[in-house]
């Protein structure tokens, strides 16, 4: 064993100890690589979904320097348009790209949008719709028709209105079913549940630390405790400086670099452990393969798939957002069409039994123009009433989180692994480029302190 040559740091702790150079540094590499990895873990998974909007300030000259950056860096979390320089998260600030992975990933898996519609249960969308949208049924009929006919609608008497009112009230119920029967039917021309998922949670990329949070909590404080690893790594490291003199070429590189190299290392080595264990492998493995066997995550895949069934059917596949995507969505207008042909149909049969009085009081061509007008402001203002029953819109999602959480723990541990490893797996080296960053920090300041 060679003895080293030290270079003083702040302190000279050979003298202070009476301890050697070889003694301090196996006692304090390994408590500052253990302290390098906790830190790098606990900074690593905070900033993995925090800030989840971006926050930054603006830097002279960062707006003329960005095209010239590598592209590795562009893409980084860090910048923003006009010289701003800041930061997010790094999952939230992959929010579309996350949510298509996530959906992909898992909501194919659980289902079809047929199967999603199925446990919203449209019979029972329509009764409640037939209940809750009945109140509103009269003022919206009222305004539809002094919008689009208003001459016609003045011209009828009290008593031939009231007739009107009382033949579609009767009739609502009927209308109801149909108008949901005609949405199932036509569900996959009306809704893309991808499309649904990704737009929300990309309009609340907190969602997305929601999700993660609630699904691996446990496994995201191992994460965090696993930096302790470092402390044997740094043992090594303190064990190999005592060597190093004695290596043919190596032996060339001053021992400050060694020590910064060696505490990176560690930084980036304590990362991946972490997210191994976490995320890999989903099914069983000889431990000469894998010392853990199996994914900390995959060894709770029930408790964590009814978490993620909870996400799902509380967040995602809502009531709101289903009636959101329905009505508002890229689809939108085609929901519509099929809500203005029910209706239309519904309000011709109305006008049926008193087709005769209505034609003596306002004409035959007036009547005709009711039957082919348009009956959209009343699609548009019944649907959003399905979302106002807080009560109701509980039950729903009650419903679909069962169905999720099913179909989530049907699935094997590989597959449920790689459904969630796929989200974060492009986007790992982050992480392990922060702990290498955070681990010459480290490093550095151990030599400022204890010397090479």
């Amino acid at each position: 064993m060679s003895v080293l040559t030290s270079t003083p740091g702040l302190i000279d702790w050979e003298e202070l100890t009476g301890q050697s150079k070889f003694v301090i540094d196996i006692v304090s590499i390994p408590i500052f690589s253990a302290i390098a990895g906790v830190l790098t873990n606990w900074t690593g998974v905070l900033m993995m979904f925090a800030p989840t909007r971006f926050t930054g300030f603006w830097v002279p000259g960062l707006k003329t320097l960005f095209p010239f950056l590598p592209r590795k860096l562009q893409i980084l979390p860090t910048f923003a348009p006009g010289g701003i320089l800041g930061f997010q998260g790094f999952v939230p600030a992959r929010a579309e790209k996350m949510a298509s992975f996530i959906t992909d990933k898992a909501l194919s898996k659980i289902g079809s949008v047929h199967d999603f519609y199925r446990e919203l249960d449209p019979d029972l969308l329509a009764a409640h719709l037939a209940t809750a949208g009945r109140p509103l049924l009269r003022p919206m009929v009222d305004n539809l028709m002094e919008r689009e006919h208003p001459q016609l609608w003045n011209d009828l008497s009290p008593h031939m209105k009231e007739l009107v009112h009382r033949q579609l009230d009767a009739r609502f119920p009927e209308i109801s079913q149909r108008a949901f029967a005609q949405i199932g039917d036509n569900i996959d021309q009306l809704i893309d549940v991808k499309l649904l998922a990704v737009g929300h949670i990309r309009r609340h990329p907190e969602l997305l630390k929601y999700i993660f949070y609630s699904m691996g909590s446990p496994e995201l404080r191992f994460m965090t405790k696993s930096g302790v690893l470092g402390a044997p790594m740094g043992l090594l490291l303190a064990l190999y400086l005592q060597v190093h003199d004695a290596i043919p070429v190596v032996s060339l590189l001053p021992h400050w670099l060694i020590v910064l190299i060696g505490a990176a290392i560690i930084g980036i080595v304590v990362n991946i452990i972490a997210i191994k264990v976490v995320f890999t492998p989903g099914e069983p493995m000889p431990r000469y393969r894998y010392l853990w066997k199996q994914a900390k995550l995959a060894k709770r895949q029930p408790q964590a798939a009814a978490d993620l069934g909870h996400v799902f059917g509380y967040t995602i596949v809502t009531m709101p957002n289903v009636t959101h995507e329905l009505l508002a969505g890229p689809r939108g207008d085609k929901t519509v069409g099929v809500l203005e042909d029910v209706l239309r149909k519904e309000i011709v049969t109305v006008l049926g039994p008193i087709n005769s009085m209505v034609r003596a009081a306002v004409g035959g061509r007036e009547i005709d123009a009711i039957s082919a007008g348009a009956a959209g402001g009343v699609a548009l203002e019944l649907a959003p009433v399905l979302a106002q029953d807080e009560e109701f819109t509980k039950a729903q999602s009650a419903r679909v989180e069962k169905f999720c959480t099913q179909k989530l723990r049907a699935l094997s541990p590989g597959e449920f692994m790689d459904m969630l490893y796929s989200a974060i797996e492009q986007d790992a080296w982050l992480l392990y480029a922060h702990g290498g960053f955070l681990g010459i920090f480290v490093g550095a300041l151990h030599l400022l302190i204890f010397g090479a």
